[in-house]
């Protein structure tokens, strides 16, 4: 069979989300000095890795692929690059335990047989990030890490959406730009019953905000305007006295993140902390609209250019689920895949 492209994939999915993780068959970019200038050589200069892969036929609106690189800072085991259906985000925490997982299991990065514990450094384009993973018989229990500062842009920010109103919304930073919204504002619950109405509610609310208002990370000005909405619904008691929330990320085209959310967790906490709702070290646990469970803390706080920060960590578990080979055929009309309407939900207004 002629082929022009060959790729190395391991299938894994973290709390319910596919998080697919190319392991080869992609050259490292030359003349980067930063994770983040990777991401902009894929993005920029090379896309047409994540459309052949993400689009279909080969994929579908619900999952994400990352892709394994030499790092470039000295401090870490392995760099990683998120790709998504609309953009490549700086961090993503599901892809991160996912990656983690699959780097751990099949020796890229040695686990530690001595203890249960394995401790690694991942090179991200929003910074370094230390994994700690739960092992036990060659098998990755749980992953936790430790994200970037996160930190908010706006609390109670006002804006105009197209036929819902004026709602108010937090925005804040946790590897990517949330808006955050009480799903209760918009007379909804997290739960797919209500999940079309969700889905277009949330890309409306996110297109008003990014008309009314650009944030821009202090210490790289690339990473800028909002890009993803989260949902949430008020923290509760569970039976045995701890907390926990619900919430679920809209990723565009138009779905629900089947995760927690690890970057959605983070910026959360960081709207949490700055109401005097969640202290450092208070654990609580994030549930996805499937039922999945993050485990979540602030483990200290630091500022982030102007702006107070809080340094979230989220722990999670990732499982394996295939070995495959990704070809395209030198034939194959569509090379970049493509989308239909039926499953990618580009809303107009």
């Amino acid at each position: 069979m002629p082929t022009t492209r060959t790729l190395t994939v391991i299938g894994a999915h973290c709390a319910g989300e596919v998080c697919d993780v190319i392991t080869g068959g992609v050259l490292n970019p030359p003349h980067c000095k930063t994770m983040y200038e990777k991401l902009v050589h894929f993005r920029d200069h090379n896309d047409s890795i994540r459309q052949l892969l993400l689009n279909e036929p080969r994929g579908r609106p619900a999952m994400n692929t990352n892709l394994v690189l030499p790092p470039c800072d000295p401090a870490a085991d392995a760099g990683f690059l998120i790709m998504e259906s609309e953009e490549y985000p700086p961090m993503s925490g599901g892809n991160a335990i996912a990656t983690a997982t699959v780097l751990l299991e099949t020796g890229m990065v040695e686990m530690n047989t001595q203890g249960k514990i394995t401790e690694l450094v991942l090179d991200t384009a929003a910074g370094l990030v230390n994994v700690k993973a739960e092992c036990e018989g060659g098998k990755c229990k749980s992953v936790s890490f430790d994200n970037v500062a996160s930190f908010v842009f706006k609390l109670d920010f006002e804006v105009d959406v197209p036929g819902l109103g004026v709602i108010k919304v937090d925005i804040a930073y946790g590897g990517m730009i949330y808006v955050l919204v009480d799903v209760g504002a918009v007379g909804l619950a997290i739960n797919n019953r209500h999940g079309t109405r969700l889905i277009e509610v949330g890309e409306r609310i996110k297109r008003a905000v990014q008309r009314a208002y650009t944030p821009v990370h202090p210490e790289n000005p690339d990473i800028r305007g909002v890009t993803i909405l989260e949902f949430t619904e008020p923290m509760q008691r569970r039976g045995d006295g701890g907390r926990f929330a619900v919430n679920t990320a809209i990723v565009s085209p138009g779905r629900f993140d089947r995760c927690p959310c690890g970057t959605g967790s983070s910026a959360r906490m960081a709207v949490l902390h700055a109401r005097g709702e969640l202290a450092v070290d208070e654990v609580f646990e994030h549930r996805s609209i499937i039922g999945s469970t993050f485990d979540c803390h602030i483990r200290g706080t630091t500022k982030v250019g102007e702006y107070d920060a809080v340094l979230p960590t989220v722990k999670g578990s990732a499982w394996i689920t295939s070995y495959k080979q990704v070809v395209l055929d030198s034939t194959d009309p569509f090379p970049l895949g493509f989308r239909v309407g039926d499953q990618w939900h580009m809303g107009d207004e």
